[in-house]
């Protein structure tokens, strides 16, 4: 594996983490449903869904501040998310060539 690679098991993982970490905030939680269109019972639901994992890490990542708070309370690198999201179906990094 390349450096700076996660595996899709820690992607999720983390993913997970960022979810916990947007529900704990109501207003940026708020925030999260209304982007997701999604109700709490379908993020109760879809939690454990890699595809929905990604859509939690698209929403962190449109947001310098919010990948600092995260990455702060979690202990992680500010890249992590990033690399989560690479490892989650959809994250695929464009290439423009």
């Amino acid at each position: 594996m390349a450096e700076g690679m996660m595996t899709r098991g820690a992607a999720e993982v983390l993913a997970v983490q960022a979810l916990g970490w947007l529900a704990a905030d109501d207003e940026l939680f708020g925030s999260f449903l209304g982007s997701t269109g999604a109700g709490v019972d379908e993020v109760r639901g879809r939690a454990a869904d890699p595809e929905f994992l990604g859509s939690v890490l698209d929403f962190l990542l449109m947001d310098d501040a919010w990948i600092t708070g995260f990455c702060d309370a979690a202990g992680l690198r500010y890249d992590a998310p990033m690399q989560a999201r690479a490892a989650l179906p959809g994250g695929d990094a464009m290439h423009w060539t």
